[in-house]
């Protein structure tokens, strides 16, 4: 068991907690990076970016996410293959510890655990992720581009997604297990205005079935939720939008947290209800959920830390002063 000490302690290693590294470590903070149970985050489940600032050519998810670890080292971050498990936040240094049984302590904490797409469950989602089925269509909306779509789900997630994807399509349908949606009044009269959207209600994926070479999704085998009868419908590229889990759990009770379990932050910042801790990324933002927005927050927090801990070293040399 050892013990890490640094002035700017990260949680997290997607584009939001490496972008924090890459400035600290630039701000001369030497940050210690925590890596946790998905090094990389989402993006190393990702294949084709094509929106990533800076490359005009289709990039790789892992390939991003691997540039960006080896930017945030050549700096002078210092990542650690661990996971927190236990945090202590009453007092400064803040002190977590590892899986491993070892102890981070940091001036600073940067949270940027990020959150993770609710799926169905299904043994054939898991089979054709990326290959026609995906969780978020502002990401591979362009990609079916004239193809035919479907949306599962019904609240805010689902209809915000399905109005985008007529930007790229025509056809779009959305499936819902109930028979009336749990979204907002006005996106709801949104959907049901535009007619390139159209509802399937009382209906559940019992399967996504690929087809073609290489294989890809090729259509949905349904189920009545009400009759049980089994239907299918032929489409390009199915988005689940369910939901998200933020990867919150670890800070219940020691950060304030909103109704959905995503770390609150101040209006125009990433700092947390317990000053020297930041949160960015996808753990503390539920609207937006692009890698180009979780490394612009991951920026905010690292600048956030730093003028926090000047702030800090100010107070502290007026009252040794005063002394």
């Amino acid at each position: 068991m050892a013990t890490h000490h640094t002035h700017m302690l990260i949680i997290g290693s997607g584009p939001a907690g490496l972008s924090a590294a890459i400035y600290g470590a630039r701000a001369g903070m030497k940050p210690i990076l925590v890596q946790g149970i998905q090094p990389g985050g989402q993006l190393m489940t990702t294949t084709d970016v094509e929106n990533y600032p800076g490359f005009r050519n289709v990039i790789q998810g892992p390939w991003l996410m691997e540039e960006m670890q080896a930017q945030a080292e050549h700096v002078g971050t210092r990542l650690m293959y661990d996971t927190i498990v236990e945090v202590d936040l009453s007092q400064r240094p803040f002190r977590l510890i590892g899986d491993s049984g070892d102890i981070y302590s940091g001036n600073v904490l940067i949270v940027a655990t990020g959150a993770q797409a609710k799926w169905l469950g299904l043994d054939s989602e898991e089979l054709l992720r990326g290959k026609g089925v995906s969780a978020c269509a502002t990401c591979d909306g362009f990609f079916y581009r004239g193809k035919k779509v479907a949306v599962i789900g019904g609240g805010n997630t689902a209809v915000e997604e399905a109005l985008y994807l007529t930007n790229h399509s025509d056809d779009v349908t959305l499936i819902h297990r109930r028979d009336s949606l749990r979204a907002e009044k006005i996106l709801q009269e949104r959907l049901f205005a535009n007619p390139k959207i159209k509802v399937l209600w009382n209906k559940e994926v019992l399967r996504f079935v690929g087809g073609g070479v290489p294989e890809g999704l090729v259509g949905l085998e349904l189920r009545d939720t009400v009759t049980g009868a089994e239907s299918a419908i032929e489409v390009d590229g199915g988005f689940v939008a369910i939901g998200h889990h933020p990867a919150t759990e670890l800070f219940r009770g020691h950060l304030t947290l909103d109704a959905d379990g995503y770390i609150e932050v101040e209006k125009g910042s990433t700092r947390t209800s317990v000053p020297g801790v930041f949160a960015c990324g996808d753990v503390m933002d539920k609207t937006y959920r692009q890698a180009i927005t979780a490394a612009g927050t991951g920026c905010m927090a690292a600048l956030d830390a730093e003028r926090f801990l000047a702030e800090a070293d100010f107070e502290a040399k007026l009252a040794v002063a005063a002394e």
